[in-house]
């Protein structure tokens, strides 16, 4: 928020979360003191969370309320419905998080980030909207390509592979492509690997001492043009990262994280689509599928660019104008009328 267009006062509370990881069975997650007790203990984050919610919208009496759909937002809503506060959601994910579902019920308006096939929303209040992501986020000209592969000192006629695990890296991705790395090297494939800060000194031991091996914790700024220079990308499924992806029309290879619902949901829905290749967290681990994968994916450009067009029909430019319009609709009327035919 430090960094937004317009200024932003922030206020936070205590908020609390349900626990549920979906490669652990019920009887696993009852079982874990970790889980359980950080269970419990959160029940009364949240209960402490809608109280300091109440006194907050009391205080500053908004005509709306907007909730992204984290838990921090279930506290608010619960504050804003007791206070007759309208409120829009959004959800970026194809599978509703709890909050959303819980929220969903009295929301004046439901954006969604996939088509609302993939919801239980009510079609009155729904709209289709996509995910805002920055307008840079666009498909590369060729001498953009060009200007970018400059900026991050990379060659001009070397296919590049980036490889990211998101803003918290990811263990399984980055020992996949580590194993990957010599072959790929050898055949002449220039690799960029996004390792996460809490991974990159590990990663870095273990990288090939190669020109062509670019190793860095995080990228803060030109992430966009990084992507958008790339031949394929590797990456997790998250809803935003992958909109943005569709944004520049990239070939992208995803890997939900297996513990993550919402990721596998939106990965078989661009599976579905024939839009991305998806590889499960098993699939790295336990044969050379990554390094096949990306193989394949360079020798054939076609293949790529039919990915990459399927890929860039989920994209949704107005995505943002369009949720701040039904954000404006709900704070001066109070209610929503979808005309979404979907």
């Amino acid at each position: 928020m430090a960094r937004a267009d317009v200024p932003v006062m922030v206020r936070t509370i205590a908020a609390g979360k349900f626990r549920r990881y979906q490669h652990l069975s019920v009887w696993q997650q009852i079982i874990t003191p970790s889980i359980g007790l950080a269970n419990v203990l959160d029940v009364f984050k949240i209960i402490a969370g809608f109280f300091q919610s109440l006194w907050l919208l009391l205080w500053h009496r908004p005509d709306v309320v907007f909730a992204k759909g984290g838990f921090v937002c279930l506290p608010v809503g619960m504050a804003a419905r007791c206070l007759r506060i309208p409120v829009v959601i959004h959800d970026s994910d194809a599978r509703p998080g709890l909050t959303n579902r819980v929220i969903a019920r009295w929301a004046a308006a439901i954006a969604t980030g996939s088509p609302l096939k993939h919801y239980n929303y009510p079609r009155s209040r729904s709209r289709y909207v996509g995910v805002p992501i920055a307008a840079r986020f666009h498909p590369l000209t060729n001498s953009e390509r060009n200007q970018a592969r400059q900026k991050f000192k990379l060659a001009l006629d070397k296919p590049l592979v980036v490889v990211t695990g998101g803003g918290l890296g990811s263990v399984t991705i980055n020992d996949a492509i580590l194993r990957a790395a010599a072959e790929l090297l050898a055949q002449g494939v220039q690799i960029y690997h996004v390792t996460g800060k809490a991974h990159y000194d590990t990663v870095q031991a273990r990288a090939p001492h190669d020109p062509h091996y670019h190793c860095e914790p995080f990228v803060f700024e030109g992430m966009e043009q990084l992507l958008g220079t790339a031949d394929v990308v590797v990456s997790r499924a998250s809803a935003t990262f992958t909109q943005e992806l569709a944004g520049l029309a990239q070939a992208a290879i995803l890997v939900p994280a297996r513990q993550l619902g919402d990721q596998l949901k939106n990965a078989a829905i661009y599976s579905e689509a024939r839009a991305a290749l998806v590889l499960s967290d098993d699939d790295l681990e336990r044969s050379h599928a990554l390094e096949e994968a990306i193989q394949s994916l360079l020798e054939s450009h076609e293949r790529r660019r039919r990915l990459a067009e399927r890929l860039h029909a989920f994209s949704r430019p107005h995505a943002a104008h369009d949720v701040a319009t039904m954000v404006v609709t709900v704070g001066k009327t109070g209610v929503f009328h979808s005309d979404e035919g979907e």
